[in-house]
C-alpha cells in the first residue's frame, strides 16, 4: 500500500499515507463490517461516493486524525475534503503548523458590567447606534475561526462595517424594503452584511450555504423557491459559490446579480440611511419545511425586540452575561437567539462556527471554560455528540462552573441526553439545574416557553396505553417499564399565553393532549405571499403552531407535530419516539430514520412506513434488519410497520437544522423515488444550468410568437 499511497504526497512521508489509509478502512469497516473482503481504499477514494461518509461520519475521522497524528485539522475540512489525499495534505499542514493545545489558564478578560440597556429602541439599527454612541470600542463578538485565538469585533468595527455595505447596496440600487438574500459562513461578513441590509433599507433573508456536494441540486431547487417567494433582488455570498449562486438568477425573477461582500464595501460617507420604523419587516425567517415547503415568517423590528426582551426578562440577562454560540446564523435560535439577544443586552458573544463545533465538539466546551460564558444553546443531538465524541483527555482541566443555562431546544428534547450529560458533566462543574429545555418557533421570533430560574429538568412519565388512545397523560410510578417519558419545556415568556385544543378548537384541561396554540407580543403578522398558509396559522386571535403538546403543572410539554402523527386502527403514533428506537438498532444510523403515515385507499386508513438509513449490504442481512424493526416497533407500538424500506446514507432527507423532512420523505415514498440515488455532482450541475435557461428561452419564445 505504500508505493501506491506515495503517488501525489510529499517525498517521504508514505508512513503517514499508510496510517491515514489504515484509519479510514478501519472506520469504514466499523460502519460496514460486511465489506471486509470487497473494501479498497487508495488516496483517491471518493469519501462520500464509495465510501458512504455522511457528516458524522466524517467528524469521527477528523477526530481520529488528529489524535493519531497530534494535528490540529482546520473545521472547513468536514465539507472540502473529497478523498483521502485531501485528508494527507491537511495532515501534513498540520504536522508543520503543530498541534494546538488548549491553555487552561488563559482566561478572557471580563468587561465592566453597563448600566442600562437600550429599553428605548424600536428597531435593530436603533439598538446598534445605541452601543455605538456610547461604548464603539467595547468588544461585541469574539469570532473564532481556524486559529484558537479570536477575532474582536466591537459595536464601532459592526457598524463601520455594516455602513459600507450599505452604501455599496445603495450604489447598486437597493430601495427601500427590497429583500437580499444572505449565504455566507458564520463570518464578520455575515455580520456586516446582516445589519448593512438593515441600514440601506433592505430586508435581510438569511440562507444556508450547501454543506455537502450531493446536496447541490436540492439545496439549490429549494433556495429558488425561497428566493422567488421572498423576491429577492441581490445574493450576497462568498466567491466560492458565486458560479453556483449565478444559477439561481435564471430561475428567479428579478434576482439581479450575485456578489461577495468585498464588492459591495464603499464608501460609508455616501451612506444615506432611509428612516427604518419599528413595523417595517426586520427579516424573513423561512421555517425550516421540516413538514411541508419553506414559508418566509414575516418578522418586524418590533417582533424581534419584543422576544428579544421577553426572553432576557426570563433569565434575568445582562451585560455580565456571556454567549457561547456554534449555531448557525441562517436559523432562529443562533440569529435571534445568540448574536440579536447578546448585541441588545450588551453581553458579549463568543462566536464560532458549526463546523468548528462538530469537527471538535470540545472547542464549545473549552470555549465556555475560557471566556466563562454563562449562557450558550443548542439542539439536543449537539449534547449527544459531546457524550460521544468529547473523551476524557480532551477536557482535562475543564471548568464549566460559570454556567448559568445550558438551553436545550429546536429539536425533540431526549430525557436519556439530559440524563448522561448532566452525570457525565458534573465533575467538571456542569450544575444540576443548568440544562434548561425550552420551545419557541419561528413564528413567535423565536422564544415562547423557557422554565423558571432556578429549577433543572423535568421529566414526566405517563402511562403509554391512555395517551396513545386516548391523549391523556396520566403520570405513573418509576416501576413502569412501559412508560412515555416528555420533557418538560418550560413556561410562556412574560406577555405570552398558550392554550391546549382539541380538533374542534376547545380549549382542554391539563394534562390532555391537543394543538398548541399561543399569542404574545412578537406572533407574526403572516407567511410572506402565501395567503393560504396564513389563514390556516390564524385561529381567531390564535396562531396555530402545529405541534402537539400537554399542559401539567404550568409546564408545556411537546409530543410532536400535528402533521407528523399517524393515526393507525385508532391509535396515535408518534414518529420520534419509533425514530429514536429504531435508530439504536445495530447496523441503522442514528438519526436517519423517518417514521411517517401514507393513506391506503384500501383499508381508509394509514400505513405506518419506516424509511432507514444503513451501510449494510447483502439480501440476508437487510432482510434481517427489516425483522429486527418490525420487531422493535411491535415491541414499543404493540404494532408492526405495514411498509420498512432500507437505503444507503443520505437516503433520509433533513432540513439545515437537522430536523427529518417527513412530509417530503413522504412524498418521495408515494411516487415511488425513494431509492434513487443522489446524481454526481457535475450532472446536477448541468441539470441546474440547463433549468437556469429556460425561463430566458420561454422568454423567447413568446417574443418570437
Amino acid at each position: 500500500m505504500g508505493e501506491e499511497a506515495e503517488q501525489g504526497t510529499v517525498p517521504g512521508v508514505a508512513p503517514d499515507a499508510d496510517m491515514l489509509l489504515g484509519q479510514i478502512r478501519e472506520l469504514a469497516l466499523e460502519l460496514q463490517p460486511r465489506r471486509a473482503d470487497t473494501l479498497r481504499v487508495n488516496l483517491d477514494t471518493a469519501l462520500d461516493r464509495e465510501l458512504g461518509f455522511d457528516s458524522l461520519s466524517r467528524v469521527e475521522l477528523l477526530l481520529r486524525l488528529e489524535r493519531s497524528f497530534g494535528v490540529t485539522l482546520p473545521e472547513r475540512l468536514l465539507a472540502e475534503a473529497e478523498t483521502p489525499r485531501d485528508l494527507l495534505r491537511a495532515v501534513q499542514a498540520g504536522r508543520a503548523a503543530g498541534p494546538v493545545v488548549p491553555d487552561i489558564d488563559q482566561r478572557a478578560v471580563q468587561l465592566d458590567e453597563l448600566a442600562e440597556v437600550p429599553y428605548q429602541a424600536t428597531t435593530l439599527p436603533q439598538v446598534l447606534q445605541w452601543h455605538r454612541q456610547r461604548h464603539p470600542g467595547r468588544p461585541h463578538v469574539y469570532l473564532y475561526g481556524d486559529a484558537e485565538q479570536p477575532e474582536t469585533i466591537t459595536y464601532g468595527a459592526l457598524d463601520d462595517g455594516a455602513r459600507a455595505i450599505a452604501a455599496g447596496l445603495q450604489g447598486r440600487g437597493l430601495l427601500p424594503g427590497e429583500s437580499v438574500a444572505i449565504m455566507l459562513p458564520t463570518s464578520r461578513d455575515y455580520l456586516f452584511a446582516f445589519f448593512g441590509i438593515l441600514l440601506a433599507g433592505g430586508v435581510p433573508v438569511p440562507i444556508y450555504p450547501p454543506l455537502r456536494p450531493s446536496q447541490l441540486e436540492d439545496h439549490l431547487r429549494r433556495h429558488a423557491k425561497i428566493l422567488a417567494n421572498a423576491q429577492a433582488v441581490l445574493l450576497i455570498t462568498v466567491a466560492e459559490a458565486q458560479q453556483v449562486g449565478r444559477l439561481l438568477k435564471g430561475q428567479v425573477d428579478g434576482l439581479r446579480d450575485v456578489v461577495t461582500p468585498p464588492e459591495l464595501a464603499a464608501d460609508a460617507t455616501t451612506l444615506t440611511a432611509p428612516p427604518v420604523q419599528p413595523r417595517d419587516t426586520a427579516f424573513l425567517q423561512y421555517t425550516s419545511g421540516s413538514t411541508g415547503q419553506p414559508k418566509g415568517v414575516i418578522l418586524t423590528h418590533a417582533d424581534l425586540l419584543a422576544n428579544i426582551r421577553a426572553m432576557g426578562e426570563a433569565v434575568q440577562a445582562g451585560s455580565s452575561d456571556v454567549f457561547v454560540s456554534w449555531l448557525p446564523l441562517y436559523h432562529d435560535m443562533g440569529l435571534i437567539g445568540a448574536w440579536l439577544g447578546s448585541l441588545y443586552f450588551g453581553m458579549p458573544l463568543v462566536l464560532m462556527s458549526p463546523l468548528a463545533f462538530l469537527t471538535r465538539p470540545s472547542r464549545w466546551l473549552w470555549a465556555i471554560h475560557r471566556h466563562r460564558g454563562t449562557l450558550t444553546a443548542a439542539p439536543n443531538f449537539a449534547y449527544e455528540l459531546c457524550l460521544n465524541k468529547v473523551q476524557e483527555g480532551d477536557i482535562e482541566g475543564l471548568d464549566l462552573g460559570s454556567l448559568r443555562r445550558a438551553f436545550n431546544g429546536a429539536e425533540p428534547v431526549s430525557p436519556n441526553t439530559i440524563r448522561r450529560f448532566g452525570e457525565r458533566f458534573a465533575p467538571y462543574g456542569f450544575g444540576q439545574r443548568v440544562m434548561a429545555p425550552v420551545y419557541g418557533l419561528a413564528e413567535a421570533a423565536v422564544g415562547l416557553a423557557f422554565p423558571p430560574l432556578g429549577r433543572g429538568p423535568l421529566i414526566d412519565r405517563i402511562q403509554r396505553q391512555d395517551f396513545t388512545t386516548r391523549g391523556r397523560a396520566i403520570p405513573v410510578s418509576a416501576a413502569d417499564a412501559e412508560a412515555l417519558e416528555f420533557v418538560a419545556c418550560g413556561q410562556p415568556l412574560p406577555g405570552y399565553q398558550v392554550r391546549i385544543v382539541d380538533a374542534a378548537g376547545r380549549e382542554l384541561p391539563e394534562r390532555e393532549q391537543g394543538r398548541l396554540e399561543f399569542q404574545g407580543p412578537s406572533a407574526t403578522s403572516g407567511y410572506l405571499r402565501n395567503p393560504e398558509a396564513t389563514r390556516r396559522l390564524f385561529d381567531g386571535e390564535w396562531l396555530d403552531s402545529g405541534d402537539l403538546a400537554y399542559v401539567a403543572g404550568g409546564d408545556l410539554y411537546l409530543t410532536g407535530r400535528a402533521k407528523d402523527l399517524v393515526i393507525r386502527a385508532g391509535r396515535n403514533i408518534y414518529p420520534h419516539e419509533l425514530e429514536e428506537a429504531i435508530g439504536d438498532i445495530d447496523g441503522i444510523r442514528k438519526g436517519c430514520v423517518a417514521v411517517f403515515g401514507s393513506p391506503d385507499p384500501r383499508t381508509a386508513t394509514e400505513r405506518l412506513v419506516v424509511i432507514a438509513e444503513t451501510r449494510e449490504r447483502g439480501a440476508d442481512r437487510l432482510q434481517a434488519l427489516r425483522d429486527r424493526i418490525r420487531e422493535v416497533a411491535s415491541d414499543l407500538l404493540g404494532v408492526p410497520p405495514d411498509e420498512v424500506v432500507l437505503g444507503p446514507p443520505h437516503t433520509v432527507l433533513k432540513t439545515s437544522s437537522g430536523k427529518i423532512r417527513r412530509s417530503a420523505m413522504r412524498e418521495l415514498f408515494e411516487t415511488g423515488n425513494i431509492d434513487q440515488r443522489q446524481r454526481a455532482v457535475w450532472w446536477q450541475v448541468v441539470r441546474l444550468a440547463l433549468a437556469s435557461l429556460r425561463p430566458g428561452l420561454r422568454s423567447a419564445r413568446r417574443r418570437l410568437a
